[in-house]
């Protein structure tokens, strides 16, 4: 990424602004905030730049890619989110709904892409698009995962019941290696220079989970021999940042998912601080490395939202922008509900007194989209067309926009309108 230090002066500099305003002004959701501002000021600047040197808004867009979304998660900080947001979780807690969570966080997100793929292959007919079906299952792999940094950032701010919380986050965190495995497998059907190497679903996302669990697991413990040693608190969390991005890349080159890696890499850290006698984060040992990590995950999760904002007005190339937009995300609503829907039926007896329509329209509605999306939707530049890329990446802007502001905005409504009286009691 060229002229990084000015490109991070003018995302922190709006990370400051916008935050400031939003904590005198507006008070909404600090996420939601930072995303809305950073959008209207994308689409403000690109029209007073596009109306006075006399160009359209599609060429200023064209010659124009301040951001790179794709490279500042996906090579970048992704790995260090996921870790921060998964530290803070039980491992005992994951092996008790263990079966919930893996209905939802892959037979679900494998549904909620299949449904999303086919309906979005019969809108794109109706339209008269020669979109062909392995490349609507693309689309719907990209948008078909749930957001952990949203979901950790956002949803945590309001009461969830515990087990719904859990479930929910759990899944958030675990599904993005199912989205990329599916995301590999239908891209491959979609791009000539992957025909020949498809491997199909099973094979890569035995990979990509199991790999991954593999090596996060590994690391970790081979780390936390050295963690437990030192009295360094400094050391403690330099230690933690050279373990995650060790396991990160160690499964970037053998194919496996980093996001799983670095989710076990925090379950394993926060089991393994619990059986060194280190209970809560109000132990010594971990009050400084739990600040230490809180200012880093704010740090890049403030920056994502700048920036995915800053970036929405991309959405501005989109042909037929208003009806592939409404369609998108009435898409994506008809796909996650129909997927979570589906799973209950294999859960049991759902937690918190829901029934199977009141667990599925919450976890719909609590279902955001973020930059992974985003990022694997500019992933697919080299493998369609100008248009179909600008297509794809209209749409998924469009569901995360929506979901993150619209339903993030939303969510306490929503929660109190579906949650049973006594739970929330």
């Amino acid at each position: 990424m060229e002229h990084f230090l000015l490109l991070a002066t003018v995302a922190l500099g709006l990370v400051v602004v916008f935050g400031f305003i939003n904590e005198k002004l507006t008070h909404l959701t600090y996420e939601i905030a930072l995303l809305l501002f950073s959008a209207v000021a994308g689409i403000i600047v690109t029209a007073i730049w596009a109306g006075t040197k006399g160009t359209g808004i599609a060429d200023f867009l064209e010659g124009v890619q301040v951001f790179d979304i794709e490279r500042f998660l996906m090579d970048g900080v992704l790995c260090f989110m996921l870790f921060a947001g998964s530290r803070h979780l039980r491992l005992a807690d994951f092996r008790k709904d263990a079966k919930n969570i893996t209905i939802l966080s892959i037979l679900a997100t494998l549904l909620g892409n299949l449904f999303y793929g086919f309906l979005f292959f019969v809108v794109v007919r109706i339209l008269g698009l020669d979109f062909s079906l392995p490349l609507c299952l693309m689309i719907g792999s990209i948008v078909a995962p749930t957001d952990p940094i949203a979901a950790t950032s956002i949803l945590k701010k309001f009461g969830l019941p515990k087990r719904t919380g859990f479930l929910m986050e759990a899944e958030s965190l675990l599904n993005d290696g199912v989205g990329v495995a599916l995301f590999v497998v239908f891209s491959g059907m979609v791009s000539v220079s992957h025909a020949g190497k498809n491997q199909g679903f099973l094979v890569i996302m035995g990979r990509e989970i199991f790999g991954a669990v593999l090596i996060g697991t590994v690391v970790t413990i081979i780390g936390f021999q050295i963690f437990k040693r030192t009295a360094d608190n400094t050391r403690r969390g330099f230690l933690s940042l050279f373990s995650v991005a060790v396991s990160y890349l160690l499964c970037e080159k053998l194919e496996c998912s980093g996001a799983i890696a670095s989710v076990v890499c925090g379950l394993v850290f926060s089991y393994l601080t619990e059986r060194a006698g280190w209970k809560n984060a109000a132990s010594p040992e971990l009050v400084e490395f739990d600040a230490f990590w809180d200012i880093l995950d704010t740090l890049c999760n403030s920056v994502l939202y700048v920036i995915l904002g800053l970036t929405f007005v991309r959405v501005l190339q989109m042909p037929m922008m208003i009806v592939f937009c409404v369609a998108a995300i009435l898409l994506n609503l008809i796909a996650r509900f129909g997927s979570v829907w589906a799973g209950t039926w294999l859960m049991g007896r759902l937690p918190d007194g829901y029934t199977k329509e009141r667990f599925a329209a919450l976890f719909t509605w609590g279902g955001l989209r973020g930059g992974l999306s985003v990022a694997l939707a500019m992933s697919t530049a080299s493998m369609v067309s100008g248009d179909d890329y600008h297509i794809i990446l209209g749409c998924t802007y469009a569901i995360v926009f929506f979901t993150t502001v619209v339903q993030g905005l939303t969510m306490r409504k929503v929660y109190e309108k579906l949650t049973p009286q006594r739970t929330r009691a």
